[in-house]
């Protein structure tokens, strides 16, 4: 049996077990409500779940851009200047072992209750992952690539987009993956603390009146925009494999070079 086969049978079983034990009594419904009733749930409130959904999401992309975005630049020039990189590295460190969800009570004072204070908030949560893989993926590079770049006059802005990055490709995304999933809890959990919109204001709502059923169906929201998220990440991996093979041309033809280069030197 393959290991999609496998995984394909695992969420088959998932899904029945969660539709048959409430159904058979085995588990109360206010602990956990049966699928059917909870797609109901959310069918009948369709309207409400889909404006809420657009407030999250908004919230959610303008995050990411300034999450995952900034913390890819941020820890490409990190990670490529050494000076810079000792000085920040355990800084950033240090702040990312803090438990963000106690400064979002300053988001709120500084920001308010709207969505401002959200994206605030859910950027810096997901900033500061993606930042720190970013950079760790930078000290991986082979030095001659970045030697190569330089003899070659290669500017700083030419060397991150056209040498570093692509070179760093695997650690950036991992970055991105972690950094990505802690915006949409960023977010989501924010709304849940101080809000008047969004899936986690909904959800926080109808657990405040035991409403199992919609509660559940916002949380399988918030389940659909993680897997909708991974998915689009594992596409941008497939996307950027060919920077990934050309990387390692360049350091086979780079180590010719080399080799070529030492006798003539001699």
């Amino acid at each position: 049996m393959s290991a999609r086969t496998l995984r394909h049978l695992i969420v088959v079983s998932l899904i029945v077990l969660w539709e048959m034990l409430p159904r058979l009594g085995l588990i109360p419904e206010l602990f956990l409500p049966s699928l059917s009733s909870t797609l109901a749930a959310g069918w009948n409130d369709a309207g409400e779940y889909g404006h809420a959904l657009m407030v999250t999401l908004y919230e959610v992309a303008v995050s990411m851009v300034l999450a995952c975005g900034g913390g890819i630049l941020c820890g490409a020039i990190v990670g490529s200047l050494p000076r810079l990189r000792v000085l920040m590295m355990p800084m950033v460190s240090s702040l990312y072992a803090i438990p963000l969800v106690i400064l979002y009570p300053v988001f709120n004072v500084w920001f308010g209750i709207g969505s401002e204070s959200k994206i605030a908030f859910a950027s810096i949560y997901g900033f500061l992952p993606t930042m720190l893989g970013t950079a760790a993926g930078i000290q991986t590079i082979d030095p001659q690539l970045l030697l190569a770049a330089r003899s070659m006059g290669a500017t700083l802005p030419q060397r991150l987009i056209r040498v570093i990055i692509p070179a760093a490709i695997p650690t950036v995304l991992s970055g991105l993956r972690i950094g990505g999933a802690l915006v949409i809890v960023g977010v989501v959990v924010s709304e849940m603390l101080i809000s008047s919109a969004g899936i986690g204001f909904l959800i926080s709502r109808y657990r405040t009146i035991l409403d199992s059923p919609h509660v559940f169906a916002g949380v399988l929201l918030v389940l659909l925009m993680t897997v909708v998220f991974n998915a689009f990440v594992r596409w941008i991996e497939r996307k950027a494999s060919i920077w990934q093979t050309g990387t390692r041309a360049g350091q086979q033809a780079a180590g010719v070079m080399q080799a070529g280069a030492i006798p003539t030197a001699a």
